[in-house]
Formats: C-alpha cells, structure tokens, sequence
C-alpha cells in the first residue's frame, strides 16, 4: 500500500484493482473527490518540503523517494496529478513519463528539475507535461500550478462526460428510431431523403443507404404521386406545418403489392422573412420535412373487409337489406329526375324449407348460392340483385320502358330456376315465386315498393307458386284483412269464441258412427263462422299454434267425457296436432295428464299427423307417437299420397290407420272410374294391416267405388257435416239408444 500523507475530513480507501482504461470513464474524476496527487523526488528534503507545501489543501498526497517506488504506485491506481523530479538516480523522470503514457495513466504532469538545459524541459514537454518548472521555484508558482493543471484536469473531465452522454443519447435514440415499428424520415427543401430509419428495409425492402440523396417520388406509388407532391410541397411562410396524408409506397417483396402507409408530416419552412436575423458568416439551412409513416395496409384491409360485410350477404357475395336499401333510393332519384319506371322484383323460392329440412343447412346454402348465380346471370347489368335474408331476393330494374319488360326478366329468372340443381350428388328442382311492383303506380317510396312487391309474392303463393305477379290494390285490402285476422286469433282464445265441431266416420256396412274427426271452428265476431284452414296457418305462423292446441285438447275430453256418459264410449275421436305441437315434446305429458283428469280411455283418442312429420325432427316425432302408443292411444296419416310420399316411414312410425284424402276420392267420377292412387293407398294399408279412412265422400258412386275396393270406414257431406257438439252427443244417445 501506498503512503497517504494526508486526507482531508474523512479518508478514502483506494480500490486494489484498477485499469488505467477507467480514466477515459466519465466517472473516472469528479470535481466534488478530493485530488489524488503523486509526489515524486529522491532528495527526502525537497520531498518533505512538497509535501508540506500542498499538506492542508484538500489533496490525498502520495510520496516516492524513487523512480522504482513511483512505478510501483502507478501501477496500483489513478493519480490525477503527478509532481515528478527528472534527475533521479535508478528511473529517470522521462522514463516514469514514458511509462505512464504507455499505460495510458491519463493524469497531469507537473515536471520540476535543477538542470537548466533546455533539452530537458523540451523532452518533458513532447511527453505530455503540463508544465516544467525549474528549481529553485517559488511556493506560489507550484501551488499555482497545482491549481490550474487540476483545473484542466476536472475541465477535461467534465468535457469527457458530456461527450459521453451526447454519444449515449446518440446511441439511444438511433436504437429507438431504428427500433420503432415505422418508417421514419426526413426530407430537405427538394424532396430528398436526408435521412431514413431501417425499417425501410424490412417493409418496403429498400436499403436506407441507396434512399439517401433520392427523391421521395421513388417511394410513392404512382397513382398517389400528384397528392404527395401537393402535400410535401406546401408551405405557409414561416412557421410550422403538421399534416396527415395516406399514401401508397412501392415494394420490392415478392408479392410486389403497394401498401398503405400513413404518413404524419411536420414541414419546417424557413424562408428569408424570418423573425430572428442570421449571421451574414453563417450559411442557413433550409429543413424540408420530418415524417412518420405507419403501415396501416392491413388495418385498411381489416376495414374494407368490414365495411364490405357490412353491406353484403357473406353467403351469397350480394349486396343485403342496407345496401339495396341504398342502391334503390338511388335508382328511385334517377327514375324521378328522369321521369322514368322502375320495376321492383320480390323473389322467394319455392319448396326451400323442403330441401333444407331434408338435405341439410349446408346443401341449403349450396343451394341459395348457385341460385345466386343464375338470378345474377338473368339481369342486366344496370340491376342490382339482392338477397333480403332466408329465400327471399330482390332486384331492383331501373330504366324499364313498360311492365312487359318486367315481365320478360320474371320469366328469364322462372326459366333459368327450373333447370335442375346438382346438390349432395343428386337432381334438386325448385322454383319461384314473384312479386313486381312498378314505381311510381304502386309507390314511390323504398318501403311502399318493398311492402307491395311482398303482398304481390305472396299472393302467386296463394295461386299456386312458380309464377309472377304484379301487385294490385285488392291484394293490400287481403293483406290487411290477414293482419286484422291475426290480432283478433290473439283475443279469440280468451273471449271464448273457438269452438269444436266433429264429422262423423261411419261403418258403410253397418251404418254406425264408429269415430269422428275433431274440427276447430272460430265463431269470428264480425266474420261468422272460419274453418281451421282460415286461422291455424296463421297461429302457426305466429306462435299461437300452443295454446290453441292445449284449448282444444281441453275442450276434446269433456266433449269424451259428455258422450262417454250418453253411452258412446265405442266412439273414437281423432284429432290434428300440429308439427309444432309435436316438437315441443310436453305434448305426451299434457295429453296423458287431460286423459287421467277426465278419465277418458286411450284407446279413444286417436292422432292424426301428415306425412310432412316424417321429415321435421324425424327422430323426436318417432320418440312422441311411441310413448303415445304405449299408452294406448293410436296414431293416423292425414292426407296420405300429398306430402312426403315416402313408404319407408310406414316402417319407422308407429302407424295405426291410413287416410285417404279428399283430392284422390274427388277422382272418383262413376263406376268406371280408374283411380290407381286410391286402388294403392287400399292395397299398401291391407298389406300392412293399418285400418283405412276416406274423406270427403259425398257421392253414393264414391262410396260404392271405395267399398267395393275395400274401404268400409268413411267420412264426409253423403253422411254428416261437421257439427257442435251437442248435435253429434244426440247422434251417439240415438246410437246407443237403438243398440
């Protein structure tokens, strides 16, 4: 360790290692440490009388009697400032000197020597001294010295730190620019890059190195190139402008694609009427523009993608309700200003829930999107073809010049549905049905158009579908009329005014009433009476069709009960249940609970679905009429031949009886009749030992003809009309009565 002559108010150990590369640390001095000095001479007095010279100044002073000694604590730690003697017997001062600029000590020389030759001070002086001076020197000439080489010494310290943090700043704030995710840059007066961050490199594929001095032109896409001249080269005087421009820069990726950037702009201009004056001696700089660009092309695809679905069916890639909505108050403007027609086209497809409920959604949406395709190939190509939602398309025909020309695209759109579609590897055929409303004449509005052009498809639903129709002032008083019918079947049930009325099924051979069919009537206030076909489509529609069901569930076993106790009890009664109803799987629970409630027999209930149940949620129709038939109670086909018209569910449901419909027993003319489809549906049930009805008999022919065929139980206006059911109790009392 080396002597410390002297430490000023608390002392300070020097660390064991140290590398003379530490003193280019900014750290490696500071003003507020007490100065290290090394004081070297080989005559003890002289070294005595430095020692107490600078002894209470505020220096930690080290002393070394020798060259060797001097070496020796040079190479143990810093010194920031070294009085060095030149004339020492083993090391010479030159050489100290030598080997301290060797290890790069970096501390101030202050070089005392007797020899008055001028060789000496001139070597002292090439090695780095920053001073030489000449025993016998005064006391105030030393500390002067002293003084002044620490000063340079803390100044230079000081300079160094500075450096050090200009150059980390640096460091930082390129590591930040060169980091960032956009593209930054600057532009001078002309346009040209100054300068240019690396991430140029990663999104556009340019090297920052072959942008500099280029024109910011050779970035920009060519068809944005007028608006980023406009932008880049406006200027307002003398102050600063901020702006904010998207703009397309060129590529060099493989996909060769323009992206998107936007571009937020700072444009410095500094012109000659400037505020502040310049030196003549100084030349000024004009700064053009600071950028940031952001690559914002796949949020702009995001939005476009949005904006797009926003306004078109993802199904079918056409246009849906908002943006024909839009598309058709254009066209009404046009047909306005021009005084022009424009023709409305409703389109709903027929038989669609069939082929969804059967083949699936997935073939259903096959299906709505080649039918897409072929309606889109039918119009012209000043249409707009849209799809409302489900099965339901619009198209809207400006420019028309008479409805004939309405009627020609309906019928090129009907034609083109009627070839088959290949779905799931077979032939699917469907059709349309149109409604076309003509503007002005049958609205002038969006709504009025829409509105009436529905109303008029409609009603070529009621006519039979596969056509078109033009929309007529009669079909709005129907349509009010249905709506009307609606409210008052929401009101019926609690104001009591449904009924149920009962056609009996007769024994041809022995002429008895061996069952009836139970028949819904609404005793309509203002209408008068309205079969089940004029309000059940209605309440199914609605949602209606529950508790109208469970009403008439009701309303059957007490009429059972009624009849049960006049002797009727061999009467079976047969009712409708709905799909609906069926689904609903609490249908079972609700019957049997009514049957025990009343206590009415099972086997006098039977009911009657359509084939049509075979095909709706297969699967919970089979588990309903299973439990029914377990219980008891039968089951029945209504309208056997008219719906599914598949055999195999013959198998698969739980099957009691057949009826034919009325349709096929109409057919039956006279007694030379051929009726093939009755012969059949008679010889499937006699195959399969189901019991057989047939409606609608109101000839003695037809009776014969089916009775000579094998059908005994019958049912229809040769008999009885459906009536109360106080009329059919007085029928079972006389029944029973003659029995």
């Amino acid at each position: 360790m080396r002597p410390e002559v002297d430490v000023m108010a608390g002392s300070s150990l020097i660390p064991s290692t140290f590398s003379f590369a530490d003193c280019d640390s900014p750290s490696s001095f500071s003003g507020e440490a007490p100065a290290q000095v090394l004081l070297v001479d080989d005559e003890p007095r002289m070294l005595s009388s430095l020692s107490e010279l600078l002894k209470g100044r505020g220096y930690i002073l080290t002393t070394a009697a020798s060259g060797s000694e001097a070496i020796q604590y040079l190479s143990e730690g810093p010194f920031d400032l070294v009085i060095l003697d030149l004339r020492m017997p083993d090391i010479s001062g030159h050489e100290i000197m030598d080997f301290m600029n060797t290890q790069h000590a970096g501390a101030n020389m202050i070089v005392t020597s007797g020899d008055r030759g001028i060789e000496a001070a001139i070597g002292a002086l090439k090695r780095g001294a920053y001073d030489y001076l000449r025993k016998p020197y005064s006391p105030e000439e030393l500390i002067k010295t002293v003084d002044n080489a620490l000063k340079q010494r803390r100044l230079q310290a000081e300079n160094r730190h500075i450096a050090w943090q200009l150059e980390s700043s640096e460091r930082k704030y390129r590591y930040l620019v060169d980091s960032s995710p956009d593209i930054i840059y600057t532009l001078d007066h002309e346009g040209r890059f100054t300068f240019i961050n690396d991430r140029v490199q990663q999104l556009l594929s340019f090297s920052r190195d072959e942008l500099i001095g280029e024109h910011y032109s050779v970035l920009v896409h060519e068809e944005d190139v007028t608006r980023a001249n406009y932008v880049f080269n406006e200027k307002r005087g003398d102050y600063r402008l901020s702006r904010n421009v998207e703009l397309r820069l060129k590529s060099r990726h493989s996909d060769g694609e323009a992206r998107t950037f936007n571009n937020e702009l700072m444009m410095i201009s500094l012109g000659a009427n400037e505020k502040f004056q310049v030196p003549d001696s100084s030349r000024r700089e004009l700064f053009g523009t600071y950028g940031i660009a952001r690559d914002i092309t796949d949020r702009k695809k995001a939005d476009e993608l949005i904006t797009y679905q926003a306004y078109h069916d993802i199904l079918t890639d056409l246009p849906n309700r908002v943006l024909f909505k839009d598309r058709l108050g254009l066209a009404l403007l046009q047909a306005k200003r021009n005084n022009s027609n424009l023709a409305l086209l409703f389109i709903d497809l027929d038989r669609f829930k069939l082929v969804n409920d059967t083949l699936g959604h997935a073939i259903g949406d096959e299906l709505l999107q080649q039918t897409a395709i072929r309606l889109k190939a039918c119009l012209r190509s000043c249409d707009t073809l849209a799809r409302l939602g489900g099965d339901e398309f619009t198209a809207v025909l400006p420019e028309l010049n008479d409805r004939q020309d309405a009627v020609v695209i309906s019928e090129k759109v009907l034609e083109c549905l009627r070839l088959p579609f290949q779905l799931a590897g077979q032939s699917v055929h469907i059709s349309a049905s149109i409604g076309i409303a003509i503007y002005p004449v049958d609205g002038e509005s969006i709504e009025e158009l829409i509105r009436n052009s529905d109303i008029a498809m409609y009603h070529m639903k009621a006519e039979g579908k596969n056509g078109h129709a033009f929309f007529d002032r009669s079909m709005l008083d129907a349509s009010y009329q249905k709506i009307a019918l609606e409210q008052s079947l929401r009101t019926a049930l609690e104001l009591g005014e449904l009924e149920m009325y009962y056609q009996p099924q007769v024994d041809v051979k022995t002429r008895k009433i061996v069952g009836a069919e139970a028949l819904m009537r609404w005793n309509h206030p203002e209408r008068g009476f309205l079969s089940a076909g004029d309000f059940l489509p209605f309440a199914e529609e609605n949602g209606l069709i529950i508790p109208i069901t469970d009403w008439m569930l009701e309303a059957i076993c007490l009429d059972l009960r009624a009849w049960n106790a006049a002797g009727g009890k061999s009467v079976r009664l047969s009712l409708n249940l709905s799909p609906q109803y069926l689904d609903r799987g609490d249908f079972f629970e609700k019957l049997r609970s009514a049957l025990d409630r009343h206590n009415i027999e099972p086997s006098q209930i039977e009911v009657e679905v359509t084939e049509n149940i075979c095909i709706h949620n297969p699967q919970t129709a089979i588990e309903q009429l299973n439990k029914l038939c377990q219980l008891g109670v039968s089951v029945a086909i209504d309208d056997f031949g008219t719906g599914y018209s598949s055999l195999s569910y013959l198998h698969r449901f739980p099957i009691n009886t057949i009826k034919i419909d009325r349709s096929f027993v109409m057919e039956i003319k006279d007694g030379s009749s051929q009726c093939p489809v009755v012969l059949a549906i008679i010889s499937i049930a006699r195959g399969l030992g189901l019991n057989l009805v047939a409606e609608g008999v109101e000839t003695p022919v037809q009776e014969r003809y089916l009775e000579n065929s094998g059908c005994n139980t019958m049912q229809g206006y040769l008999y009885h009309k459906p009536m109360a059911q106080k009329s059919l109790l007085q029928l079972v009392r006389n029944q029973a009565y003659l029995l």
